[in-house]
């Protein structure tokens, strides 16, 4: 069997399909790393059941990406045999865990879109993506309120938490920026009535995040500058780190399945 990495043409449904199949694996990959790690039993287990949830959803968004591409792939080659430059996740799901603060507060900056989208991704023109989206937001609605109120209670907490939770939030402010962009890609899946604007979902994100950090007591960060590039391929040192861990089985045994 072929160890060759996979190109596949890159169509705007394509595109579109991809970057959040990425998100959701990649993001399913790092909350995976607290499994027998997490403070507490049962946050062990949430934290297992929300990996689970992306990569779920990550699995149904790269069925279709095989189907769409036409080429005879398979989920397993969108997830397996892409290099890092292939990859179109954004770059907050792909930044280390950190400590348990740095990752409640990467999940809630990243729920608090994606929630939204996947809301509005259920009235897809798009059956098999309405479909999706019609079950992932059920479980980024639970992802959302886990995490906020996980929030709430480190920086409305101890003077540690507050202090880790607050570094956490001005580290990964940055990171939220690309969540919104619309490049050519973007623009003609939502002309055809596929995918939502990400940009009509920047009020409601905003107003997410003022409810759970005024609880929090967390200042959101001023800073208007933004990381970006992710979208596009271009990724910051992790993700190769976490393709070395996530691709090795299906390199090292070509055509292995499960």
């Amino acid at each position: 069997m072929p160890t060759t990495s996979i190109s596949p043409a890159a169509t705007p449904l394509l595109t579109c399909v991809l970057r959040r199949a990425d998100d959701a694996l990649i993001l399913g990959h790092r909350l995976s790393e607290w499994c027998g790690h997490a403070p507490m039993l049962e946050e062990d287990i949430a934290l297992a059941n929300i990996a689970l949830d992306c990569v779920g959803q990550a699995r149904s968004l790269y069925d279709y990406a095989a189907v769409v591409d036409g080429g005879g792939l398979t989920e397993d080659d969108f997830a397996y045999r892409r290099e890092a430059g292939a990859f179109r996740n954004c770059l907050l799901v792909e930044q280390p865990n950190g400590d348990f603060a740095a990752t409640i507060v990467r999940q809630v900056l990243f729920s608090a879109f994606i929630d939204p989208y996947f809301r509005a991704l259920a009235a897809s023109a798009d059956a098999t993506l309405a479909a999706v989206a019609a079950k992932a937001e059920k479980e980024t609605a639970y992802h959302l309120r886990h995490s906020a109120e996980w929030l709430i209670r480190l920086g409305d907490g101890t003077q540690e938490s507050r202090a880790r939770a607050q570094a956490a939030l001005d580290e990964l402010w940055p990171y939220t920026g690309e969540l919104f962009e619309v490049d050519d890609a973007e623009a003609a899946v939502i002309a055809a009535g596929i995918a939502p604007d990400p940009r009509g979902l920047a009020a409601a994100y905003d107003a997410t995040l003022e409810a759970v950090l005024g609880q929090a007591t967390l200042t959101r960060p001023a800073g208007a500058w933004m990381q970006t590039g992710g979208r596009l391929g271009r990724h910051s040192e992790h993700l190769g780190f976490i393709l070395a861990d996530l691709q090795y089985l299906q390199r090292a045994h070509p055509g292995a399945t499960w």
